[in-house]
């Protein structure tokens, strides 16, 4: 189970005031972000991530430094 980041505040950080993001979104972004991480590992040939790292993990601390945002079609 993930604790850190909490789904609140992932919630926060890809959200706005104006177009908050629900968790059912926020599943599917990370979900989106997950299956991408996967791929590139597999086009590379790696076979884990630096610290033995979930991917998973790596979707939500990318999540929370900004490196994506939730865009609404």
């Amino acid at each position: 189970m993930i604790n850190e980041p909490s789904v609140d505040a992932l919630v926060r950080k890809l959200g706005t005031e104006e177009n908050p993001i629900s968790r059912y979104e926020l599943c599917i972004v990370i979900a989106k972000r997950t299956r991408q991480i996967i791929e590139q590992m597999q086009s590379t040939g790696a076979k884990e991530l630096p610290g033995k790292q979930k991917e998973i993990v790596l979707a939500c601390n990318e999540a929370m430094n900004g490196k994506f945002k939730s865009i609404k079609d």
